[in-house]
């Protein structure tokens, strides 16, 4: 005689997702995400016509946008499987060919051809680190982002493109920007845990001090934003293998911790 397993936390949350897709779309989460995909095919425009710090600028927005719509959705208790691929699509675009594009008419195309599938593989892994995110959607540990979240990776390019915009690229330079390329791609499909923000609740009362905090960082990023931001995303980067070494492997957590939805 057969036994019949129950459904896993994954299969039960797609299985709500698909019953809804008949009753139509949110508009709001969905206008968002369509932002973001403007913003990133817009980068992939400015990119063309050189104007590579505009193109960087409009990926961070993407990245605000991305954001929100995720906030959005689960506020209005308005996720459903459209918003999901749809989200999913708008990413790739924005955070895998934009910046791809971006860093290969920055630096790469000058390089050969080693140089510029380090663009490809950036875009390749990024669609990876996607997917695995939707297939293992409700099995892992809210907390952390199993590799480094793609528009994580988008922000080191854009972050080092804002950075060196104007330096004279000397011959150094260009390959440490395409080896760096190689190890972001990598970074994005590796099993390195990265922190996820998800703990943190703006919603609730803070102290004083933290709104004092939040102002003294507004106003580092307003007179060295450059400086700040390429710290910032790299500093994140590096922060899932250096946790891998201090901590080691993380055991799986428990299959029926369902997390929240991440716009990777």
């Amino acid at each position: 005689m057969m036994r019949r397993h129950g459904k896993g936390p994954r299969r039960r949350r797609w299985h709500e997702l698909r019953e809804r897709r008949g009753k139509g779309i949110y508009l709001l989460p969905s206008l968002l995400t369509t932002g973001n995909l403007f913003c990133g095919f817009f980068a992939l425009l400015l990119t063309v016509d050189g104007r590579y710090r505009e193109a960087a600028f409009a990926i961070f927005v993407a990245m605000v946008m991305d954001m929100l719509d995720g906030r959005v959705a689960r506020l209005m208790k308005a996720t459903s499987q459209f918003g999901v691929e749809f989200d999913s699509l708008a990413d790739v675009v924005s955070f895998c060919v934009a910046p791809a594009f971006l860093i290969y008419a920055f630096v790469l195309s000058a390089m050969g051809r080693p140089a510029w599938f380090g663009a490809f593989l950036f875009v390749i892994c990024g669609a990876l680190r996607l997917a695995r995110f939707n297939v293992y959607t409700g099995v892992t540990d809210r907390r952390y982002f199993v590799g480094l979240s793609t528009p994580a990776g988008a922000g080191v390019v854009c972050a080092s493109v804002l950075l060196l915009q104007g330096v004279d690229q000397a011959r150094w330079l260009q390959v440490t920007l395409a080896a760096g390329t190689y190890v972001v791609a990598l970074l994005m499909v590796s099993t390195f845990r990265y922190w996820s923000f998800k703990e943190l609740e703006f919603a609730r009362r803070r102290p004083v001090r933290t709104l004092l905090i939040v102002v003294l960082g507004v106003m580092i990023v307003a007179t060295k934003h450059e400086l700040f931001l390429f710290l910032v995303f790299v500093g994140y980067a590096v922060s899932g293998p250096i946790r891998r070494l201090v901590v080691g492997r993380t055991p799986a957590a428990a299959p029926g911790e369902l997390p929240a939805r991440e716009h990777s």
